[in-house]
């Protein structure tokens, strides 16, 4: 199998801490619009859900009781979706952000960085970094690193070979925030480089912010890695017109897979592909 016919891991980010209706009406924000969401997105080819929560004025939150009940819904609704939730810093501080690492979901974001955001500093300093990853081991959670910095992929890698991180590292790279790494092709051509050259086994998945969504999307699945799409990362299909649902905008990297003569992951095959423990 060679990297252009390897199955492509579609992970879709459903809601974000950002986005609101305002923004989209078809945001989702309750848990039951969350379940409805991520299901038609599933049954559209999505094998990831990446989840944030929200309090009921839309702000965001960690609350380990919304995720315990979102998690509850997805494996009842999406059976076999991976689960992957947010450990952000825009809904918690310090260790907060990693409540909802008991509940033992697949996967969970790990920023190993701070860097800026629009009108802030992300920060992830190195004690509360270093305790995520240990939460993630003690609990079998799978890190999906966040690379908003190509720093970030060699501290990813530094953490794996000291066995901060345990099993092979999964690398996103985040373009397009604004302040941070733009959409640039020989900075994503970089990125995945250096992935090959300091883990050859890693699968590796890009994210693109806004109207970069789509360029960062033909960008993974054209050199044989995974795409992340969603509302939380953009809300339109172009400029003239909102996206009417998370699905629209997975069944779009879908077509991009057809154009590459790249088959859509089942959600097993994700698992596999992940070293993530096979659904019941």
């Amino acid at each position: 199998m060679t990297e252009t016919t390897k199955p492509c891991i579609i992970c879709v980010a459903i809601t974000g801490s950002v986005p609101t209706k305002a923004n989209n009406p078809a945001l989702p924000v309750t848990i039951d619009e969350q379940l409805e969401s991520t299901h038609e997105a599933f049954e559209a080819g999505a094998s990831i859900v990446h989840a944030h929560v929200r309090n009921a004025d839309e702000t965001p939150t960690s609350d380990p009781e919304k995720f315990a009940r979102l998690k509850e819904g997805l494996e009842k609704h999406c059976p076999g979706m991976v689960i992957q939730f947010s450990t952000g810093g825009r809904s918690g501080a310090g260790t907060e952000r990693g409540g909802m690492l008991p509940l033992r979901p697949d996967m969970a974001s790990l920023s190993v960085g701070s860097n800026n955001f629009p009108t802030r500093v992300y920060e992830n300093p190195p004690d509360l970094v270093d305790w995520l990853a240990a939460e993630m081991r003690k609990y079998a959670v799978k890190p999906e690193i966040e690379a908003f910095d190509a720093s970030h992929i060699f501290q990813a890698v530094a953490m794996w070979r000291d066995g901060r991180i345990p099993d092979t590292p999964y690398i996103q790279f985040v373009m397009g925030v604004k302040n941070a790494m733009p959409v640039d092709k020989p900075v994503f051509d970089f990125y995945v480089e250096t992935v090959k050259r300091l883990v050859p086994d890693a699968e590796w998945c890009a994210a693109g912010i806004g109207p970069g969504q789509i360029t960062v999307n033909e960008w993974s699945v054209a050199a044989g890695g995974h795409a992340r799409t969603g509302l939380e990362d953009n809300v339109r299909l172009n400029k003239d017109t909102l996206a009417p649902s998370n699905a629209a905008l997975v069944s779009r990297v879908v077509e991009i897979c057809e154009r590459h003569e790249r088959p859509v992951a089942t959600w097993q095959q994700a698992r596999q592909m992940l070293g993530l423990r096979q659904a019941a």
